[in-house]
């Protein structure tokens, strides 16, 4: 299946590092995190990428441009400009960078990707992981017929967590992932009348288009009790990298 990612928002509560660059190419462990999203879905056999760029999207290009340079060494020949690449690190993706707008909404980014989808597809945001098992989740998208599957995740909690019992705290645990509520964690599958309900750029994904489709009958909720971290801000980018630091990373099957 055809894997979309929405890589054009402004991420303006990341400020500290999205002057410079879009919020994707943010590192973790010395990776855009968008690297680590296209890793979750290549693991399980996708591998044919649409990356919807808006703002400063030519930072995406130049990277995927210089992608094996970047991550092998090379030696450069001067006198004809030819270039051995050394220790690669082979890679057996497909990447379409499309150009969706500066100012698109998430619905529009979605609906300018229409004329390369024809089937079902896989579409997620381009700063969040998760240890899903995405053969499962399309599994239970066939299962139902609907229009729509959304990964819906816990959140995690801003501050430590208890539990108290007779003024005794019996548990406490330091901003984990909330075990009531469910919200939208990405990682979609989606039929291709979708783009029928996306009215236009201004269109907010998570509004109107997933708001009817809910209305429709046609939105369907894969509950995963996993791991799942966005990266809204620079705590939230400072918590993956301490994940990944510390060697035990669960959105890493590679």
């Amino acid at each position: 299946m055809k894997v979309i990612i929405l890589a054009g928002g402004f991420g303006t509560r990341l400020s500290e590092y999205t002057d410079i660059k879009p919020k994707p190419m943010v590192e973790i462990g010395g990776h855009p995190i968008l690297w680590h999203v296209m890793n979750i879905y290549a693991f399980h056999g996708h591998k044919d990428f649409h990356i919807a760029l808006g703002y400063k999207g030519e930072v995406i290009k130049e990277y995927f441009l210089n992608y094996h340079s970047m991550n092998a060494d090379f030696t450069v020949d001067l006198s004809n400009g030819t270039i051995e690449h050394h220790r690669k690190q082979p890679v057996d993706w497909k990447v379409t960078l499309v150009d969706t707008g500066n100012k698109s909404m998430t619905g529009g980014r979605v609906k300018r990707m229409r004329s390369y989808i024809n089937d079902t597809f896989l579409l997620t945001y381009g700063d969040g992981v998760c240890d899903v098992d995405l053969d499962h989740l399309i599994e239970f998208h066939k299962s139902h017929g609907k229009m729509v599957t959304v990964t819906a995740v816990h959140p995690t909690a801003r501050f430590g967590e208890l539990q108290i019992e007779d003024n005794h705290v019996l548990y406490f645990k330091e901003k984990p992932q909330t075990a009531q509520g469910w919200i939208n964690g990405g990682f979609f599958v989606i039929e291709p009348e979708f783009f029928d309900l996306i009215e236009g750029d201004h269109t907010i994904l998570e509004k109107d288009p997933l708001e009817k489709a809910a209305t429709m009958g046609e939105l369907m909720a894969y509950q995963h009790d996993g791991f799942w971290q966005c990266m809204d801000t620079a705590r939230d980018r400072n918590v993956l990298e301490s994940i990944w630091q510390s060697g035990r990373i669960p959105w890493k099957k590679w």
